[in-house]
């Protein structure tokens, strides 16, 4: 079934219906779903088992229908199937394997909308009323366990001149203003540097400015992709760089933080204890629209994201619900 972001309803609606046949009783906050244990202790803290539910739009060169996949023994194939179905599914499954088991914690399932596409009714909405003490992310990074992960910056600057006639050495080029700018903001130093994600990185990707090769350019705007780190807030260094240069930055979202958890945090030791490789994810989640520690750490690979004919092997789904228990079993508060 079709789950774009925005458009979740039926398959939340399934997955409603299915753990109502387990004896579940669900919240419903939108399209997304919330599931807790029986016994939900108030004095306990909560993990917040969390995945979600929407797609990106299938790729153009898919082989076969991404909603009609072939069926095959050993792999899943379909839109989602890799991000985050496979998380969906092994931390749902997860969930009912300890909905009766008194943990030294509460569980609480947390299945979300609009993650692709950063809307406002998922995470970012859910996160105001739910208030977990920490959380296991599902997406898929082959049972790896990313620690921290990157945020997002993205800047759209725009330089302003006078228009004028090339010929005649008119106006003042806006131009060349972007382009004094992006030399500027390409040698500034964060000089904070993170221990788990080193420096911040910036990057111009996309210029554009004239309108005929013999007009001046009163106009150029740039687009600058920033990959902040847990050191630096992302109005911070939006105002870092508007303080050096004459164009004018506006950020697109301010929102899309970095997140890293604290060595010493019972997720942290956790991962130690079992041996789990560790990293730093590149790449963002829902994780940057919570306040709590967390992990990012599901079955299937982040490379097979967005795709075509995407998929994710049966062999990867016992390995994500074999390791999530394992990793629940291990956790001590």
């Amino acid at each position: 079934m079709k789950s774009f972001s925005g458009e979740e309803k039926d398959r939340s609606d399934f997955l409603c219906g299915y753990l109502a046949e387990k004896g579940i009783r669900t919240e419903r906050i939108g399209y997304n779903i919330i599931a807790r244990q029986p016994h939900h202790d108030s004095t306990k803290q909560t993990l917040m088992l969390n995945s979600h539910l929407d797609t990106v739009n299938p790729a153009a060169s898919y082989t076969f229908d991404p909603f009609n996949p072939p069926v095959s023994d050993t792999h899943v194939y379909g839109l989602g199937s890799n991000d985050a179905g496979a998380s969906v599914v092994c931390l749902l499954q997860t969930f009912l394997h300890f909905y009766e088991t008194e943990l030294p914690f509460n569980l609480m399932l947390v299945l979300s909308c609009e993650e692709e596409n950063s809307g406002p009714n998922g995470m970012r909405k859910l996160s105001e009323i739910l208030k977990p003490d920490f959380a296991i992310i599902g997406e898929p990074t082959g049972m790896r366990a990313a620690i921290a992960e990157r945020g997002l910056l993205v800047i759209d600057g725009e330089a302003k001149g006078v228009s004028g006639h090339a010929a005649r050495n008119e106006g003042v080029n806006a131009l060349y203003i972007a382009l004094d700018d992006i030399q500027t903001m390409k040698s500034v130093k964060f000089d904070r540097i993170s221990p788990t994600m080193g420096e911040v990185k910036l990057t111009v990707t996309q210029i554009n400015a004239g309108t005929q090769h013999n007009v001046v350019p009163d106009k150029c705007t740039f687009v600058v992709d920033i990959r902040p780190t847990d050191q630096y807030s992302n109005t911070e260094i939006l105002q870092i760089l508007q303080s050096k240069v004459k164009s004018t930055l506006t950020a697109r979202n301010l929102t899309n933080k970095s997140s890293a958890t604290p060595s010493n945090h019972i997720l942290m030791k956790t991962i130690e204890k079992l041996g789990i490789e560790s990293y730093v994810s590149p790449t963002t989640s829902d994780w940057m629209r919570i306040s709590c520690p967390a992990i990012k750490m599901g079955p299937g690979e982040s490379a097979r994201s967005h795709q075509a004919d995407e998929f994710v092997l049966v062999s990867e789904l016992e390995m994500g619900l074999n390791g999530y228990i394992r990793f629940i079993e291990s956790i001590k508060t």
